[in-house]
């Protein structure tokens, strides 16, 4: 009695939910697209119709045909959205299987890998036991028999039977400067004033480094340029790039996976320069674009070593028999008839360029545009770093600073401490003993090369003091510079200090 009373309930209550619920919205949605009543208002009405009514009906009827066909999509699409969400939640499943997949295939790679690099030692053991046998056990070779470094080894061929060129021992410091200002000047249109030139020459009895500052177009690059025109042996120019960071961008490096050492044109050029005797410039344009103190800290080290023997860079751990004539045992010694000449641009895209820098380098600012002149013609010259040297040389022991000049630097030495807490120091002390000598010997006087090493070496140091504090000691320098080398001299280091305090 119960149960049945239960089970007409139950049918009561579903039958009420199936023909005024979901019954009745399955049949009236079917209702819309299947209606008598839209043929039954034709029927009724169309006897009526005139061309105009007819018009209405039509655009009507396109209405109601396109409202079911958009609810036709509607559902459509609607059905496919679940579908999708259905996938959706079966897609970490596939993942997990695609990942498994992608290992097994790593795996199999890795595999092979190891098959071939095992492939290649194997040919390793094998040529260098042929090799053995010939006195040459325990000494690692390239796998296929050639130099690693194939550019170096290109070089050894070219100079196998080398025959020098005649050079002109003769010559002499002003003749040289001379000669070469008008051969810029009838061959290359350029327009360098003497002193730069001096200054150029000099500069490089005193350093293997020199920086070539100034605003852009005064002719920083091509001076180089043309120098190593001038002397039959082209400069190489070395673009710097804000991405160089060590010695790599200078060298090259060993690629362990293909044993071969990607040279660079700097590193051929140096290997070069060890077969002769001419003279070899390096440009490093742009050099401040990026860190200095980075891509060339090991040449500042190596350069600054006393012995020219000591000019040594390890480019690999340890020699292989068909490693270049001139390395040993993965070592290189710098060639001593090399010298790089950096170019600097100071505006907002570079690095300011360090004191270490500074203090080992030759600065040579370049701010205005040589005066057009007529010179002749001038050709080219072969002329050996050892005879350069040894004008150099010549020049040092004729022309040396003299004792009162010497007493009143170390006046000044003593005054700049006093009042502005920075010292000359040994390193510039020797090169002002170098280079005014040098200076000299290519024509040009004793106190305008110490006013060049004055200003470039020690009152370039002032920059990075806070002269807001020290405006008043700027003017008494002034004076004493008058008072110890006259009011006429050490124009450029007062010209130069006066800029500082203007600026501040």
């Amino acid at each position: 009695m119960n149960i049945n009373l239960v089970f007409e309930f139950l049918k009561a209550f579903l039958g009420a939910f199936y023909d005024k619920g979901i019954g009745s919205i399955f049949w009236g949605f079917l209702h819309i697209f299947y209606n008598e009543g839209y043929s039954d208002a034709f029927k009724n009405y169309t006897e009526y119709f005139g061309a105009g009514e007819w018009a209405v009906a039509i655009i009507f009827i396109i209405l109601i045909v396109a409202v079911m066909v958009a609810i036709i999509v509607l559902a459509i699409m609607g059905l496919r959205k679940l579908a999708r969400l259905g996938k959706a939640k079966v897609l970490p499943q596939d993942l997990v299987e695609e990942c498994a997949n992608l290992k097994k295939q790593i795996i199999k790679m890795s595999a092979e890998k190891d098959r071939i690099l095992s492939m290649r030692v194997s040919d390793i053991g094998n040529y260098e036991g042929e090799e053995g046998s010939e006195g040459e056990e325990g000494k690692e070779k390239s796998p296929s028999g050639e130099s690693r470094f194939y550019k170096l080894t290109e070089i050894d061929k070219i100079y196998e039977n080398y025959v020098p060129p005649v050079y002109d021992d003769e010559i002499t410091l002003p003749q040289f400067c001379d000669k070469f200002r008008n051969f810029a000047c009838s061959r290359m249109k350029l327009f360098y004033q003497p002193r730069i030139i001096r200054l150029f020459v000099a500069s490089l009895s005193t350093s293997r480094l020199l920086i070539l500052q100034g605003i852009s177009g005064t002719g920083k690059t091509s001076l180089p340029h043309a120098m190593g025109i001038f002397l039959n042996n082209p400069a190489t120019i070395a673009s710097v790039q804000p991405s160089w960071r060590d010695r790599t961008e200078l060298f090259g490096y060993f690629n362990e996976f293909t044993k071969r050492f990607n040279e660079t044109e700097v590193l051929k050029k140096m290997y070069e320069a060890t077969w002769n005797d001419q003279i070899y410039l390096t440009v490093l344009d742009e050099m401040n674009i990026a860190r200095v103190e980075y891509y060339f800290a090991e040449m500042l080290s190596i350069l600054e070593m006393p012995s020219r023997d000591e000019w040594i860079v390890d480019l690999v751990p340890s020699g292989w028999p068909n490693d270049p004539k001139h390395i040993e045992k993965g070592r290189f010694q710098l060639p001593q008839n090399m010298w790089f000449i950096g170019t600097a641009n100071n505006d907002d895209s570079t690095f300011a360029i360090s004191d270490k820098v500074y203090d080992r380098a030759m600065p040579i600012n370049i701010n205005s545009k040589g005066i057009a002149f007529e010179a002749p013609w001038e050709d080219n010259l072969f002329i050996s770093y050892k005879h350069l040297e040894a004008e150099f040389k010549k020049s040092q022991e004729i022309y040396q600073v003299s004792q009162d000049n010497l007493d009143k630097i170390n006046q000044l030495d003593d005054y700049v401490i006093e009042h502005f807490r920075l010292a000359f120091g040994n390193r510039i002390v020797k090169q002002l003993k170098e280079f005014v000598p040098s200076y000299v010997g290519c024509g040009g006087s004793e106190l305008d090369g110490l006013d060049y090493v004055l200003c470039n070496k020690i009152f370039r140091k002032f920059e990075s003091l806070n002269l807001s504090y020290i405006r008043d000691e700027i003017d008494g320098l002034v004076l004493y510079l008058s008072e110890l080398f006259g009011e006429e001299n050490m124009q450029e280091s007062k010209e130069y200090i006066n800029r500082l305090k203007k600026l501040f």
